[in-house]
């Protein structure tokens, strides 16, 4: 199941990241002003909701995710979890202010299955001046969670 909105793809120029807080950012991404990044159309992921530390997203693995056991690679709910957790650190980040991720860490505790839709939820714990943590939830139709993680980003200033 795509669950692909109507929006362009494309990566942001730099002056235009340094222009707009990251809640800004996003906003304009969900509206369809700015582009969601390509890796969003590769792993079937969508940014739906966005307030000042927190990120909603909606997603559904694709085919093209599915390992040689006939299940849902690892590798989706951990790439979901990343963009999550880093678009929350990302939303409490003011115009200027940009990221990197340090570390990552994901606990996987069901089996997604293609075709099935999922929400992952992501919240700002912290957000300092050189360091920001999040954690995020990747919840089934019915409530359970199925993947969870927490971040550590860098943050840093902007070039533009």
């Amino acid at each position: 199941m795509t669950i692909r909105p109507d929006r362009p793809l494309g990566v942001i120029p730099p002056q235009t990241l340094a222009s707009h807080s990251g809640l800004d950012l996003f906003a304009k991404m969900i509206a369809g002003d700015l582009p969601s990044p390509p890796v969003c159309a590769v792993s079937n992921q969508w940014i739906t909701a966005v307030e000042k530390g927190r990120v909603t997203w909606t997603c559904s693995p694709p085919p093209n995710f599915i390992n040689t056991m006939g299940g849902v690679h690892g590798g989706w709910a951990m790439t979901v979890l990343d963009s999550t957790l880093a678009c929350a650190v990302h939303s409490g980040l003011p115009a200027g202010r940009g990221y990197t991720t340090v570390e990552v860490k994901t606990n996987l505790t069901r089996a997604p299955k293609v075709g099935e839709t999922y929400t992952c939820v992501g919240e700002l714990i912290t957000l300092g001046r050189s360091i920001g943590t999040s954690e995020a939830k990747l919840i089934d139709a019915e409530g359970r969670v199925v993947a969870f993680g927490t971040t550590t980003c860098l943050i840093m200033e902007l070039p533009g």
